[in-house]
């Protein structure tokens, strides 16, 4: 059985899921995995029978269709996750329109909306603009933490990579102008301007996902 949180209204669908796993029966076991605890066979154990040390077992995933290696192998088993007795809950940022469809493909009718289908959008003019500066500077100030953390809001709030890697670019080419090399080597700042003017469409030459390109440089960078 499938359950999804889908959104950029982050308090309300926090709130939602949150509800949502309060209200699991507690004999259930319910198991956390992110990008790096990620185990293709252990979640096939999940939904092709129950867990050795409880009943029922429900299974949440956050974020999992941002990245290709991920998104791929859960879209093909959907539909053996809905026929599992176990439940399986994705907290996500945001889909696009053919992921979507996709999930809800696998899905019955009567199981396209709440409960199990959640979508929280914020009203456009309600939308909280990001200022995107807090990337560029955590980088500068190389905080690798407030780094990840502002990027990905600014992915929360739906920045696009171009004008987060154009202001990021635009920081390192002043750095260098100000001979500000006290975190980061002239030539490493060369490199990552290099890296950053390539960086799109290298991703688009080799159909990659350009969210996941970018995130990458940014957690290797330092």
């Amino acid at each position: 059985m499938i359950y999804l949180f889908l959104g950029d209204d982050v308090k309300n669908k926090l709130f939602n899921y949150e509800k949502f796993i309060k209200s699991i029966p507690v004999s259930t076991e319910i198991f956390y995995i992110n990008r790096n605890s990620f185990d293709p066979t252990q979640t096939e154990s999940f939904y092709s029978g129950a867990s050795l040390f409880s009943v029922l077992s429900a299974v949440v995933f956050q974020n999992f269709f941002e990245y290709e290696e991920t998104r791929d192998f859960i879209l093909n088993k959907l539909e053996l996750m809905e026929k599992s007795a176990n439940s399986f809950i994705f907290l996500e940022s945001k889909l696009n329109k053919s992921i979507l469809d996709a999930f809800k493909k696998s899905l019955p009718d009567d199981r396209q909306t709440a409960p199990f289908v959640n979508i929280f959008e914020l009203p456009k003019e309600k939308k909280e603009k990001f200022d995107n500066f807090l990337v560029a500077n955590a980088f500068e100030q190389k905080n690798k933490l407030n780094l990840w953390i502002y990027f990905r809001e600014a992915v929360d709030k739906g920045v696009g990579m171009e004008e987060l890697i154009g202001v990021l670019f635009w920081k390192i080419k002043d750095m260098i102008m100000k001979k500000n090399f006290r975190k980061f080597s002239e030539f490493k700042l060369k490199n990552y301007t290099s890296r950053l003017s390539y960086l799109l469409p290298q991703a688009r030459k080799e159909s990659q996902d350009a969210e996941a390109v970018f995130e990458k440089f940014l957690l290797e960078a330092f």
